[in-house]
């Protein structure tokens, strides 16, 4: 009876697993056709999900549909920390401008697009702000599937896309706070939008310099044991851990995937860590763009034919446009600005969030949402193509456009990249520059650790409520952690602060009889303001912390004591910290090739020379693709011997130890180069 009953009805885990099989099994089928005509897969991804979803006659081939959307979500997580691990932290600061540029202008300029042509369709005001801010956000995840498939992730046009997608999709975060402020009290609320950026950058750079801190050590540790499982699990571990954590604070999975991602990208096992990550990868971002065809309803495209088909050229020509003229303004060339603004003509996973956030609010028409889902599937169908043909549209341009014009953008450009060149600031100029940065930096840290605190609070006092009352209770005594922490910070902000001053000082007062006591009053003028609001600052943090009365006055007496008492052990943990992380940064850039890229030597002549590490070289403790081995001598390690095993044609991520027996091979000449390298001599 009860085998009967089985066999009559699926077990859950039985209906996810023929989901999955058809969609695999599906996809698989489609992407291969799509590989023999030679179009992006991606494309055959969204079509799958078409043929198996529920809109496609005669009957839906997918059961449990919320299955399938939890193994997209995994799909978007995987895509995001992948593009991190691509994307090093340097290339983010060389299109800073750019990036900026590029993605408030879109923004803007997309918003005022989709509401002035959602007010000509005849829509409510609401309808036509929400369709704008749904046309403004680019999809990150869409746009690395295609550059990857076309080999142009490299290319300087593609980190120039990446750069200006990361910077909209914080932007995309703030627009949703914005939007939700706007829907339930129909106000700007400015203030509630400063306050929600800030609090995100706080976070960010908090959790950038932590992890900088920690993870690569974390690597390197667990590198050791050359197990790829257990460097796997942990790599797998710290992107599922600190998504969950940006979501729990209420951000994007994609941007806590993201970061990570960076994060791990700046550490010496990058090469390991991409390789075994990759398979993983592709599976569930396959089932993330099968989930997107999946929504796509012929017949609702068919009976609105007519607005999506206007809304796509709005979001295509809108997008170039604007897009093309940012990037031109920051200072890049047509042909580049045209190649990044055609990359980047598509909508996707924020303009659902948008929409889905209108229809949760009662405050958006029913038909927002089919329609943000339409436009960005045809969109994303349209990025490819579009990217092909960004070269022969730069031609066509070249040969349509008058030639003042074509002339005048092509000076404009060599006139911006000679002004960032020839730049010279003084050395004042400079510290000041540096030293200012420093300050933000350790208040935006400070913030991030206050903000962590207000937001753990809540959960200290379930966990402890018997907690001492004399001070403050549960909430007084997370403070009281949370300002011992911070203090390492404050206590470098407030010293950078006081440099800044005597610099500033210095340079803003000239000589003459009264010189000494105009510079006396303008280093404690710029010294106690600045000191003031650091103060005020922290305080406005910890308002929702602070207990009152006696315990507020004991916990400010505790701090003060730890501050006079222990001010140069803080100086000390800071000094470490910041030493440690520029050792991080300074280490092999990310977006290096590994050296198997490098052609062998040649064998004629070609001989084996068996050499020991010594201890004192320079090779000890590092990986053979950081010594840039074959790229510097021409030789080739093909072997290592030490005490615990026999490494045959090692990895480039292999570490090379004191006391090892490695097996070079090269000419004599190569040979001779090799030793000098790793003895240092």
């Amino acid at each position: 009876m009860c085998a009967e009953e089985i066999g009559v009805t699926e077990l859950p885990h039985n209906l996810l697993l023929r989901d999955l099989a058809v969609v695999m099994i599906v996809a698989g089928v489609v992407t291969l056709i799509f590989h023999r005509l030679r179009q992006p897969v991606v494309l055959g991804y969204i079509l799958a999900g078409v043929i198996v979803g529920p809109h496609t006659p005669p009957f839906p081939l997918i059961v449990d549909e919320h299955s399938i959307e939890t193994l997209a979500e995994l799909g978007v997580v995987f895509l995001m920390f992948s593009l991190g691990m691509d994307f090093s932290l340097r290339m983010l600061k060389k299109v800073g401008l750019t990036a900026f540029l590029g993605a408030a202008v879109e923004i803007v300029g997309m918003i005022w697009i989709g509401f002035a042509l959602g007010q000509l369709l005849g829509w409510s005001r609401m309808d036509s702000l929400f369709l704008g801010a749904i046309l403004s956000i680019s999809s990150t995840t869409i746009t690395v599937k295609v550059l990857t498939e076309m080999g142009l992730l490299k290319e300087r046009f593609a980190q120039l896309s990446l750069g200006i997608l990361i910077v909209e999709d914080i932007l995309a975060i703030a627009l949703i706070a914005l939007l939700s402020g706007v829907a339930t009290t129909g106000e700007l609320a400015l203030a509630e939008v400063l306050w929600t950026v800030a609090r995100m950058l706080a976070f960010l750079i908090l959790l950038v310099v932590v992890g900088l801190l920690i993870v690569p050590r974390l690597l390197r540790y667990v590198a050791e044991y050359r197990s790829s499982e257990m460097l796997l699990i942990t790599v797998l571990g710290l992107c599922f851990g600190v998504s969950l954590l940006t979501v729990q604070l209420g951000y994007s999975v994609a941007l806590g995937a993201f970061i990570i991602g960076t994060i791990v990208g700046e550490a010496r096992e990058i090469g390991r860590a991409r390789i075994l990550t990759e398979p993983v990868r592709d599976m569930f971002s396959a089932v993330f763009f099968v989930s997107i065809g999946m929504l796509i309803d012929p017949k609702l495209i068919a009976q609105n034919a007519g607005t999506v088909a206007l809304v796509i050229l709005a979001v295509v020509v809108g997008k170039i446009v604007t897009r093309t003229l940012a990037v031109l303004a920051a200072g890049h060339s047509p042909r580049t600005s045209l190649r990044v603004a055609m990359t980047l003509a598509q909508i996707g996973e924020f303009s659902f969030i948008i929409a889905a956030l209108g229809v949760s609010l009662g405050v958006t028409s029913g038909f927002i949402y089919p329609l943000a889902v339409s436009v960005s599937v045809v969109t994303t169908l349209l990025t490819p193509y579009l990217v092909r043909s960004a070269d022969a549209v730069v031609e066509q341009f070249d040969r349509l456009a008058p030639g003042w014009l074509v002339e005048s953008l092509e000076l404009y450009s060599h006139w911006v990249r000679r002004a960032r060149a020839s730049r010279q600031d003084s050395q004042g100029v400079r510290l000041a520059k540096r030293w200012t940065w420093q300050i933000l930096l350790n208040v935006l840290l400070v913030s991030g650790v206050f903000l962590a605190a207000a937001a753990l609070a809540p959960r200290a006092e379930r966990w402890w409520p018997d907690a001492p009352q004399p001070l403050g209770g549960a909430k007084g005594l997370v403070w009281l952690v949370t300002a011992v922490v911070a203090l390492p910070g404050l206590i470098a902000a407030v010293r950078k602060l006081q440099a800044l001053a005597m610099l500033l000082s210095e340079m803003s007062i000239g000589v003459g009889v009264t010189t000494p006591a105009i510079r006396k009053i303008v280093y404690h003028t710029v010294f106690l303001a600045g000191a003031l609001g650091i103060g005020l600052w922290v305080l406005a943090l910890s308002s929702t912390l602070l207990p009152r009365g006696p315990a507020l006055v004991s916990l400010l007496l505790m701090v003060s004591m730890m501050t006079i008492l222990l001010w140069r052990y803080f100086i000390q943990i800071h000094a470490r910290a910041q030493i440690a992380l520029q050792e991080t940064l300074s280490a092999l850039p990310a977006a290096s090739e590994p050296e198997t890229a490098t052609a062998l030597p040649s064998l004629r002549g070609a001989q084996l020379e068996a050499m020991t590490i010594p201890a004192g070289g320079t090779a000890a403790g590092k990986l053979i693709r950081e010594l840039e081995l074959r790229t510097k001598t021409g030789a080739t390690i093909v072997g290592i011997e030490r005490a615990d095993a026999q490494i045959i044609n090692p990895s480039p991520d292999e570490e090379l130890r004191a006391g090892d027996r490695v097996l070079l091979l090269g000419t004599r000449e190569h040979l001779a180069a090799a030793r000098a390298l790793l003895t240092g001599a």
